[in-house]
């Protein structure tokens, strides 16, 4: 009998017990529960980034003023530069700075290999189908240039019969096109990088180089005995920062960002550094 009253006491005791641990295990929190932290926003901007924490900007860091690399320090500068590192800062991000091929520099950010591109880009509708853009930052315009000591060209018309030098895939090469069907034949050369045309350009083996204004004044100023511009403005353009259709968030941040640069003075104070007045 007291046998039998051992047991069932036993038995009983072990339900209670194994009751007593589910309720236990069941109010312990999940690890999803417990990893997300209270404070954070739910509205709070999630960038993609290819290193988190770093805007990466590819640019094709061969078109001074608005990018290059230093011979000296071996560092990128140019308006583009200061004009990213002050977007990263506002934006609350490191800034890298990747350089890239000008023919290849959209698919890379469509690759996804850097997050913007910083690059004296014009905006048109054509880029738009494969990006997206910021709100303009620069206006530009495309101009002829040639040797100062040449005097058959002064206009778009005199080009006929002409070698003229642009880089490949911008938008000077796009004008120079736009010229030839418009009944303006000539030669078009293509290069890599707008220095290249210029080089050739100064040596002879072209008649004139068709680039962005910024770019062309840069070079005069350089070397004021060996170039001029002429023809006035062939084209209206204005630059835009690009970025992944896929990354709106990062789009919008670097709007914000524009916006307080230009209204709080930050621009003109980089436009003034490498442009002047």
């Amino acid at each position: 009998m007291k046998l039998k009253y051992l047991v069932a006491i036993l038995l009983i005791t072990a339900l209670f017990l194994g009751c007593a641990g589910e309720k236990k295990e069941a109010a312990t929190p999940t690890p999803e529960k417990t990893a997300m932290p209270e404070s954070t926003p739910e509205s709070a901007p999630k960038f993609k980034l290819v290193e988190p924490g770093v805007l990466t900007v590819g640019t094709d860091a061969a078109y001074p003023p608005f990018e290059s690399i230093n011979e000296v320090t071996n560092e990128f500068e140019g308006f583009d530069v200061d004009l990213m590192k002050e977007v990263a800062k506002r934006i609350g991000l490191e800034v890298k700075f990747v350089n890239v091929a000008w023919e290849g520099i959209i698919p890379g950010l469509v690759a996804h290999k850097y997050d913007v591109i910083a690059s004296a880009m014009t905006i048109t509708e054509e880029r738009k189908k494969q990006i997206d853009f910021s709100d303009p930052y620069f206006e530009a315009w495309q101009v002829i240039v040639v040797r100062k000591d040449d005097d058959r060209i002064s206009k778009a018309e005199d080009l006929a019969g002409k070698i003229v030098g642009v880089q490949i895939g911008t938008t000077g090469q796009f004008v120079a096109e736009d010229l030839v069907k418009e009944g303006i034949n000539f030669e078009i050369k293509t290069y890599d990088t707008t220095p290249d045309a210029l080089l050739d350009l100064k040596n002879g083996n072209i008649d004139a180089c068709i680039i962005d204004n910024g770019v062309a004044e840069k070079a005069l100023k350089n070397n004021p005995d060996t170039y001029k511009i002429v023809g006035g403005k062939l084209s209206y353009e204005e630059y835009g920062i690009a970025v992944a259709k896929d990354n709106p968030e990062l789009l919008k941040a670097i709007n914000q960002a524009l916006k307080e640069i230009k209204e709080d003075g930050t621009y003109d104070k980089i436009y003034q550094k490498w442009f002047g007045e």
